[in-house]
């Protein structure tokens, strides 16, 4: 089997170490390179030895454009403009682009959906296996219930988060919009204050919690009447992320370019 060459955007931050350590003990996978911004104290630093583990012989580097003529594929949690441009670049190389980062402008959208013309682009607001699966039960109940459900997301990050809601937030309210085949534009609620009036039908609530050091908390909660039911997921540690990017680079191998999510890596279509 052809041993996967990657890369990981944002070498040095916590969750690219986590990536290259996952990468380090992966089949069929290998640490090919590694990215930081221009003036970064880490440039030159070798891979293994920031994601805590032996030496690799393999060094971060400022230098995209060269890095991309000797990888398979590059995985990215990194920013919007910064992954956005690294879209483009995996188009002109026809290489792997998994793509972990949230928060992006509908403008940007269409920048991947153009990339993905020439690149393998996975992108997903959220890479875990346990999250996915909740997207999918999210769209099965919200079709079950119907409206005499209301519907509200409620997620909890750590204090250092820069978007909001969550990326994996509006995966879980766009499913629920799914289910109940309407536009999540169209029922979403983002912010309550004030005198607000009664709750629309129909809507779709969004709180967000930020604090201390927690990864990443989500809850759907369904409320009928007389009755409530919740779906939950709790990150405990950014190895999931980092498990599951992994294992969509490894999916996108053998496919031609396109537009990919988890949906598609975990065939959770027929949910």
């Amino acid at each position: 089997m052809t041993t996967l060459k990657l890369a990981v955007a944002g070498a040095a931050g916590r969750m690219g170490r986590a990536i290259t350590h996952v990468i380090m003990n992966t089949p069929g996978a290998e640490v090919a390179g590694g990215l930081e911004p221009k003036g970064s104290p880490f440039i030159g630093k070798d891979m293994g030895v920031l994601a805590g583990g032996g030496e690799t012989g393999v060094c971060v580097s400022d230098d995209p454009l060269q890095l991309f003529t000797r990888i398979d594929g590059v995985i990215d949690f990194t920013t919007p403009e910064t992954s956005v441009y690294l879209a483009e670049l995996a188009a002109q190389a026809r290489i792997i682009h998994v793509v972990g980062t949230t928060g992006f402008s509908p403008g940007q959208e269409k920048a991947f959906e153009a990339a993905a013309r020439h690149a393998r682009i996975v992108k997903a607001g959220n890479m875990s296996l346990g999250v996915n699966l909740l997207v999918a039960l999210t769209r099965k109940v919200a079709a079950l219930l119907g409206e005499d459900f209301d519907i509200e997301v409620l997620e909890m990050h750590h204090k250092h988060k820069v978007d909001a809601p969550s990326g994996t937030a509006l995966m879980l309210g766009k499913a629920a919009a799914q289910g109940r085949e309407t536009a999540l534009e169209d029922a979403a609620v983002y912010c309550r204050e004030g005198h607000t009036g009664p709750r629309p039908d129909g809507a779709i609530g969004f709180a967000t919690l930020r604090g201390g050091s927690v990864v990443g908390d989500h809850t759907v909660i369904f409320a009928g009447p007389d009755e409530r039911v919740e779906l939950t997921h709790r990150a405990q540690s950014r190895e999931i992320f980092a498990r599951g990017a992994v294992r969509a680079a490894l999916w996108a191998k053998d496919r031609p370019s396109g537009l990919y999510s988890m949906t598609d890596v975990l065939g959770l279509d027929s949910m």
